[in-house]
């Protein structure tokens, strides 16, 4: 009868091992899953207006293209310009994603554009929502989505 009881425990043991290192990859589970690999930032978002939708930067303040900025390659905005119209500087290894890619500058730098129009924001707007950049010319214009 001990020998039963000694067996009996024995085989309790050593199968709740076994289903305890089923679920932790130690033996015969599933592999672990691959990690996701992480999407470049956007560097703009679309907020919706009374006027219609429009694109900010990630701190929410209004994004502007200039109706000069032809190419797509690069910008007319430079030198005394940029005083008024701020360049949205890009990391010097940023990429393209979306919509949304890279110029390179006169002086070097980098900075955003949308759909090939590069991106500014305008030192006249003073909080997240503020649209006084159109003020100033008509040849500046909120930047839109599709646009």
């Amino acid at each position: 009868m001990l020998r039963c009881l000694i067996v009996a425990a024995a085989i309790t043991l050593s199968a709740g091992q076994a289903l305890a290192n089923s679920g932790h990859g130690g033996g015969g589970g599933s592999p672990p899953p691959t990690p996701k690999a992480e999407s470049p930032p956007v560097p703009a978002k679309v907020i919706l207006t009374k006027q219609g939708p429009k694109l900010v930067d990630l701190k929410g303040m209004t994004l502007y293209h200039y109706e000069r900025d032809t190419t797509g390659k690069t910008s007319t905005c430079n030198d005394k310009c940029t005083e008024s119209w701020v360049p949205l500087p890009a990391p010097a290894d940023a990429k393209a994603v979306g919509d949304f890619t890279v110029i390179n500058r006169d002086d070097g730098s980098k900075m955003w554009a949308y759909r090939y129009r590069p991106l500014y924001t305008s030192p006249a707007d003073k909080a997240p929502g503020d649209v006084n950049g159109i003020a100033t010319t008509l040849q500046w214009r909120i930047a839109r989505p599709l646009e």
